[in-house]
């Protein structure tokens, strides 16, 4: 089995549901948020918002961090902090899974967000990202 640890990729999926009305202003604000983390967060490896095919209201970031630090530098980015802001005008619900195994600072950053959380920490396999 590799090590996995703060150093290691990991998966978070962030579960959003946008208030009605609100869709396409939510993608307006989803491009915009995706275009500057793009700009400026080397560390984010994979970043997409995928819309559920049964709710039209839900959608999904799918987000690959290449370590712990990726995930810290994502939390301190500004444009992150306006999405959030706005999330809560256009929005009402927002949830937070990851897949890989995280650090404390990670794991404590994480929960300061106040966000639901589920940590589903890695027991064996491998990753090429």
């Amino acid at each position: 089995m590799a090590n996995f640890d703060a150093s290691t990729p990991f998966l978070l999926l962030a579960r959003i549901h946008v208030k009605p009305g609100s869709v396409d202003d939510y993608l307006s604000l989803a491009a915009t948020t995706d275009a500057g983390v793009k700009d400026s967060e080397p560390g984010m490896l994979h970043h997409t918002f995928d819309q559920d095919p049964d709710d039209p209201h839900a959608f999904v970031w799918s987000e690959v961090y290449a370590n712990d630090a990726a995930f810290l530098a994502h939390l301190a980015n500004p444009i992150v902090g306006d999405y959030l802001t706005k999330h809560a005008e256009l929005g009402n619900g927002f949830s937070v899974e990851v897949y890989g195994t995280i650090g404390a600072e990670c794991r404590a950053a994480m929960a300061a967000t106040g966000l639901p959380l589920k940590i589903f920490e890695t027991r064996c396999g491998y990753s090429r990202v």
